[in-house]
C-alpha cells in the first residue's frame, strides 16, 4: 500500500519477530491464552491493520505450531494473500538473526518496513499510520515515544536495509537507530501499550489487565 500524504511514498512491508522461545515465560509464550486466542494474535491484529501490502512473520522455536496458528489467523481474516511466512534457522541467535532472515525476505520494491515483535498484544491500530506519515525526506526510520522512552513498532526505511545484515544479539534494529540522531522520527503518543512486551506470566497478566 501507498502512502500518498506526507511520508512514506511506495510499498511498505510488516515484519512480526516471532522466533523466540520465550525462555522468561516459561516457554511456548506466543501460544499462551490470550482473549479467546493465543498471544501472537494481538500482534498479528496489529500487524495486518497496518498500512502495508504484505506481513512477513518470522518463526523460529516450535515454528510448524507458531506457524500453524499464524496461517489460521491470517484465513480467518481474509488476509492470507498478504500473509508470508520465514523460517529462521539462526533463530536462537536473537532478534537481530529474526530480523536479518526477514528483510532480505522483503520484495526488492519495498520502500519500508514496521518491525512488530509477537510478544506485544496492544499495539494501537493509529500508530502504523503516524509512523508512515512521519517518515518524511531526512529520516531514515520512525518510532513512537512515550515520554522519552521509545518503543514498537520501529519503521526502517529502505536505505537501512543493507546495514541491517550487519546486526547481531539480541537488541534487533535497535543500535541502528540509536546512531541516527535527528534522522529518526519521532512519534509523541501517551499509549503505554507500545511499550508493554509479555515477557513473563506477570506481563501477560498486566497486558490482560488492560483490555476494556
Amino acid at each position: 500500500m501507498a502512502i500518498t500524504r506526507a511520508g512514506v511514498k511506495g510499498p511498505i512491508a510488516v515484519i512480526v519477530l516471532a522466533a523466540g522461545a520465550g525462555r522468561r515465560f516459561g516457554g511456548g509464550k506466543l501460544l499462551a491464552p490470550w482473549r479467546g486466542g493465543v498471544l501472537i494474535e494481538g500482534a498479528l491484529h496489529a500487524a495486518f491493520a497496518a498500512p502495508a501490502s504484505q506481513v512477513v512473520v518470522a518463526v523460529g522455536a516450535r515454528g510448524q505450531e507458531v506457524a500453524r496458528t499464524v496461517q489460521a489467523f491470517a484465513v480467518r481474516n481474509g488476509c492470507e494473500e498478504r500473509l508470508r511466512l520465514v523460517e529462521v534457522a539462526a533463530w536462537e541467535d536473537g532478534l537481530s538473526a529474526s530480523l536479518k532472515a526477514a528483510v532480505a525476505a522483503l520484495p526488492a520494491e519495498t520502500s519500508a518496513a514496521f518491525v512488530f515483535l509477537a510478544d506485544m498484544p496492544l499495539i494501537p491500530d493509529d500508530i502504523p499510520p503516524a509512523l508512515a506519515a512521519a517518515l518524511t525526506p531526512g529520516h531514515a526510520a520512525a518510532i513512537p515515544e512515550v515520554e522519552g522512552e521509545l518503543g514498537h513498532p520501529v519503521l526502517l526505511g529502505s536505505e537501512l536495509f543493507p546495514l541491517v545484515a550487519a546486526l547481531t544479539g539480541d537488541r534487533g534494529a535497535r543500535k541502528l537507530l540509536e546512531g541516527l540522531g535527528d534522522r529518526l522520527a519521532r512519534v509523541p503518543t501517551a499509549d503505554r501499550n507500545v511499550l508493554l512486551d509479555v515477557d513473563t506470566p506477570a506481563a501477560l497478566a498486566q497486558a490482560e489487565s488492560q483490555i476494556q
